[in-house]
């Protein structure tokens, strides 16, 4: 215990992190799992595209039934099966405390469950996990690992507690893209509340940057559906003024203006070439997540 970093010596902390860790590992029984591609090429098992020859290149590369239809050298370039680097990215900005009536686990416990999950399940196939948390900006940022020790590491990481509001995506994404110097997979779990071109503008970034990006819409059975009935004060989570309002009046409105702002996102990001999933904290995780990586490997 002498050598563990001093916040895992507490004994309810180390409790914590072994009941996300447990609930972590029943997650991941029985989701698929696969190989990953690397972006760089070598002399590997399928091929990607050609080149043209250039003097240096290996004469056993190149390709003789492209040359005998163009009259042209071209080399065999192939795709190398490796390990793969991924960030998760978790908000931990206030918003995401939220716990509907009706719900288990806030917006901020499910996220962490799933990105816990997500992280055992990668470190089994020998990928290399970082996370990064955020709210009004970049907060912890730990590169990607592959050890035990560093998997309580991002476990210790991942039940924190501690936030701000969130204030302008784009900046967040901005400065983590900046971070991030060699391409990989992000793993984005945030309820995204904010202005959706905001949001996608900073998305982009990741893309010029050739990442390969997941966004994970966490949401509360409650923001989709607006079930309140009585005249109640809506406090804002993000810094916002409370507000009386009587519900039954303004739920058609509400559920019409979040399902634009959705429809947004999804549009967004399937312009970008992301994958969109929405996570809603009343789904069991194991049927999430499997059902999302069942349909992502049907894809491909």
């Amino acid at each position: 215990m002498d050598n563990q970093p001093k916040q895992l010596a507490d004994p309810q902390t180390l409790a914590r992190i072994s009941r996300l860790e447990l609930r972590a590992r029943a997650v991941v029984e029985g989701v698929i799992s696969g190989m990953h591609k690397s972006p760089h090429r070598g002399s590997s098992v399928e091929f990607a595209q050609h080149r043209d020859y250039v003097p240096g290149d290996e004469i056993r590369h190149i390709d003789w039934k492209v040359y005998a239809r163009t009259d042209r050298y071209h080399i065999k370039q192939y795709e190398e099966e490796t390990n793969l680097k991924c960030m998760l990215v978790l908000d931990t900005s206030t918003s995401m405390a939220y716990k509907g009536a009706e719900s288990a686990l806030s917006k901020r416990q499910y996220a962490s469950i799933v990105a816990a999950a997500i992280a055992s399940l990668l470190m089994r196939q020998r990928d290399a996990v970082g996370v990064t948390t955020f709210d009004n900006g970049v907060r912890q940022f730990v590169q990607p690992g592959s050890t035990s020790p560093h998997m309580r590491l991002l476990l210790e990481l991942l039940k924190k507690t501690n936030s701000e509001p969130k204030t302008d995506l784009a900046d967040t994404f901005h400065d983590l893209a900046e971070r991030m110097k060699r391409r990989g997979l992000l793993i984005i779990l945030s309820d995204l509340f904010n202005d959706p071109d905001t949001i996608l503008k900073g998305l982009q970034h990741f893309r010029h940057r050739k990442h390969e990006v997941i966004i994970f819409h966490v949401l509360d059975r409650d923001e989709l559906t607006f079930p309140f009935k009585e005249t109640t004060i809506f406090e804002g989570m993000e810094g916002e003024a409370p507000i009386t309002a009587e519900p039954n009046a303004l739920r058609q409105e509400y559920i019409s203006a979040f399902s634009e702002y959705v429809s947004r996102l999804k549009k967004g990001c399937r312009e970008l070439n992301m994958d969109y999933q929405q996570l809603v904290t009343d789904q069991p995780i194991d049927v999430a997540i499997s059902r999302y990586l069942s349909q992502r490997q049907g894809q491909r």
